[in-house]
């Protein structure tokens, strides 16, 4: 019996793609790929941000504005094709100019009716990966490769939460096998578009910004790959960001579970959804860099062997507000956190991080900073009743602050982490404000004020990377 090919998916963030220099270190690093190969691309860097503005632009009624950005857009990409492809970049550049002029008649409507929809917006702003697409396999052609450009409209099927659209795992499964794999069966390589998909009536969606892992991990699913390798230009996860901590190192593996945590608590090499699909199809997921692919980066997987390692890594996510509602009157009061939670949902404000006390007469959350003001004012509309009475004392608001996570495998069952911890930052004079701890004990959370959160992650890796 002749054993299954190897299948792996390569994704390529937009720093690998935004120069031809990168495109040359992209295409070697395919070629030298064996077996079947599905390429995943992010549009160049910055490309995203500029149709964002282009579309805001036209949405205040200067369409002139609005063509100009996506002018400079296209002609970046016409050039970044030319200087990479020479006399071969023809069919390419009719390919952007298209696509430049589809996109220029949704803006100048847009400018017209002043309205810029989310399911507009997502059309308008997948121009980004439409055009890095083509340039990316002209250049695996170039190489001797096979390669062809798909966008993942029709592909990726996803619900129609413009913006945040969510893919349905089974419908992509079953269109990656009419559109992938009988390509994989003849030896081309194909070139899908990150971040976008499509309602099941093809209607185009996105999946939130820096969700391009996230479709690579959504198709290496579909597709039962033996390996997802995520491009970036670091060298896999580090134990701490380099920025802030100099004694940050690569490291060699992770569990899921601790990716899963540290990329929720702003490691910004991953997308937290990212290793989600992988993780029920057991695909090692493996980052690597573009411009050092002799590196072995950071392997992904269910479990990972112990190296000895208590805290792996330290990470943190700034410009939060903590929300506190306090008062004697609701301790041993039933569906009092309840009645919190269901006003942050009514609100739509994502909460971070929960901590309550033991006494249950107060609650903490952790939410964007933007969001405090308007929860605040929800909150005490919601107990307006409990404060007069004072049963509720206040709602109070603390920002800006931080959350810094000790994350690691090694956390569970060891005794005295929480003490390292908090001696660490108490010899210092970093004040903790509040704590959360799961029973998995994979992850400890901790509140610091804003202009700790340097110092905070800093002693914490010191103390447990010596």
């Amino acid at each position: 019996m002749r054993a299954p090919r190897r299948r792996t998916v390569l994704k390529f963030g937009g720093t690998s793609v935004a120069s031809p220099a990168a495109l040359e270190k992209v295409g070697e690093i395919v070629k030298g790929v064996e077996g079947e190969r599905v390429v995943v691309v992010s549009a160049t860097a910055g490309t995203t941000d500029a149709l964002v503005a282009a579309a805001r632009d036209a949405e205040r009624g200067d369409a002139q504005k609005a063509e100009q950005q996506i002018g400079e857009l296209a002609e970046a990409h016409k050039n970044l094709a030319a200087d990479t492809l020479g006399f071969s970049s023809g069919e390419v550049l009719k390919e952007v100019g298209d696509l430049t002029e589809r996109t220029i008649a949704l803006l100048q409507s847009v400018a017209i009716l002043r309205e810029c929809t989310a399911r507009t917006r997502d059309a308008i702003v997948a121009y980004g990966e439409r055009v890095s697409a083509p340039i990316v396999a002209a250049v695996l052609e170039a190489k001797g490769v096979k390669a062809e450009a798909l966008s993942a409209e029709g592909l990726v099927i996803t619900d129609d939460a413009f913006g945040q659209a969510n893919p349905s795992l089974e419908e992509t499964r079953a269109r990656a096998a009419k559109e992938l794999i009988p390509r994989l069966a003849i030896g081309v390589t194909p070139v899908v578009t990150g971040f976008i998909g499509s309602t099941p009536e093809g209607v185009t969606t996105t999946l939130g910004r820096g969700a391009s892992d996230y479709s690579a991990g959504v198709l290496a699913a579909a597709i039962d790959a033996s390996e997802l390798r995520i491009y970036t230009d670091v060298s896999g996860v580090m134990s701490a960001d380099p920025r802030v901590v100099k004694g940050a190192k690569p490291l060699g593996s992770l569990s899921y579970a601790e990716a899963a945590e540290l990329s929720y608590f702003g490691a910004k090499v991953i997308h937290p959804r990212a290793v989600l699909p992988a993780v029920e199809r057991g695909i090692p997921v493996r980052i690597l860099n573009t411009f050092v692919p002799e590196h072995p980066g950071t392997t992904i997987t269910t479990d990972t062997p112990r190296d000895g390692s208590v805290v792996k890594a330290t990470t943190s996510i700034g410009d939060l507000g903590l929300i506190t509602v306090q008062g004697a009157g609701m301790s041993g009061i039933p569906g009092f956190a309840a009645r919190v939670f269901d006003t942050t949902a009514a609100e739509r404000v994502s909460v971070m991080m929960i901590s309550q006390a033991s006494s249950e007469n107060s609650i903490c959350l952790v939410v964007d900073a933007a969001s405090t003001d308007r929860l605040k004012s929800a909150l005490e509309r919601m107990f307006s009743a409990e404060l007069r009475r004072h049963d509720v004392e206040r709602v109070s608001i603390e920002r800006p602050v931080a959350i810094v996570a000790a994350v690691g495998e090694g956390m569970r069952g060891t005794p005295g982490v929480a003490a390292r911890v908090f001696g660490a930052l108490g010899k210092a004079g970093v004040n903790v404000v509040a704590i959360a701890q799961g029973s998995s004990e994979l992850n400890i959370s901790l509140v610091v004020a804003e202009k700790d959160r340097e110092a905070a992650v800093r002693l914490i890796h010191e103390e447990f990377h010596r």
